[in-house]
């Protein structure tokens, strides 16, 4: 077998080590640590860092530290295997192979401090405030729409989706249904879900930014906008509003048929409408001093949501053809309008 056979995975999900670094772990052991808290990996021994296979002198004694060592320094303990493989019949090599972890954040705890890692392209860097708490809501299974406010539902009204919900349905919102729609707890305190469906949304990063620039970009015309507005409040009205907006900045052009008038939007409504749904129901609300932004200019329209990906890999890194779909924010999925509603 050769170490070609062995690489099935992208440089982010793999690393080489020429050998065992026992005096300092740590450049290893955060690996350990960035692979289970991203989509796991694995860490080739005895194998240097052009892929040139070195091997390894006692591969007994080097799989007994390294479990030691992830034992006593990565926590909590993140599932590992260790296989070891001879290539070419002639040198021996480990492979530690760490799966995507269920319990993150894992931290690296030694040398005075706690430190969780994530894997960022081919490198294994600690994770930034808003990733550590990404991790340990994953780690939790929460989602930030389920997570509770500082709120009750008693403070909040409700209108718009109480008459969105009863124009659709012809029923009317009752406490159950808040409570199985995620939009608040048994005792009456309100998820973050409910908070942003509320009349009076105090979340102040729940916004829309709409601008019509004058030309191909923000500085190509005698004037800088022909139109701009900001719509904040609950989502329901974000989001009919923001798609009014777009209406209203629009061109139709039209033909005639012989009895009837064929319509040529600039943008296929359905379309407009599910770009923006999706812009609010899967931005990253954590995001603290940003908002969906919709920039509309002579050749194109642009809507911007906050967030990277869900599991926090960078998009560059995947096939477009191949991310599987991840709701960030479900409970919103249940409580936007279908598309056509308006």
């Amino acid at each position: 077998m050769t170490l070609d056979e062995l690489l099935i995975a992208e440089a982010t999900e793999y690393e080489f080590k020429s050998e065992l670094e026992t005096r300092k772990p740590k450049s290893w052991l955060k690996t350990v640590s960035a692979f289970a808290n991203s989509l796991g990996g694995r860490l080739f021994f005895g194998v240097d860092d052009d892929g040139g296979i070195v091997g390894l002198n006692d591969v007994k004694k080097t799989s007994t530290q390294i479990s030691d060592m992830i034992k006593e320094r990565i926590s909590p303990l993140p599932e590992f295997s260790l296989a070891a493989h001879r290539i070419d019949h002639e040198k021996t090599i480990l492979i530690l192979c760490i799966p995507r972890g269920e319990l993150t954040p894992y931290y690296y705890v030694a040398d005075g401090s706690t430190i969780a890692f994530v894997r960022v392209g081919n490198e294994s860097n600690p994770a930034s405030p808003q990733r550590l708490s990404e991790l340990v809501r994953q780690g939790k299974n929460l989602t930030f729409d389920s997570m509770p406010a500082e709120y009750k539902a008693r403070d909040l009204t409700f209108t718009i989706l109480d008459a969105t919900f009863k124009r659709e349905t012809k029923l009317i919102l009752t406490e159950k249904n808040y409570i199985s729609f995620g939009l608040c707890k048994p005792d009456g305190t309100m998820t973050n879900a409910g908070l942003m469906f509320s009349d009076e949304c105090p979340l102040l990063q729940s916004r829309v930014f709409c601008t019509h620039w004058e030309g191909l970009d923000k500085s190509g015309g005698l004037d800088d906008a022909v139109d701009d507005k900001e719509f904040e409040g609950d989502l329901i009205s974000q989001l009919t509003n923001t798609h009014e907006f777009i209406k209203m900045n629009s061109k139709v052009r039209w033909k005639k048929a012989p009895d009837h008038r064929i319509n040529k939007p600039d943008y296929a409504d359905r379309a407009v409408f599910e770009a923006l749904a999706n812009a609010l129901m899967h931005r990253d609300y954590t995001v603290i001093g940003s908002e969906v932004h919709v920039d509309m200019y002579d050749d194109r329209l642009e809507i911007y949501s906050p967030g990277g990906m869900p599991d926090g890999t960078l998009i560059q890194q995947c096939d477009i053809e191949e991310v599987p779909s991840m709701r960030r924010n479900p409970n919103y999925r249940r409580n936007i309008p279908p598309a056509g509603l308006y």
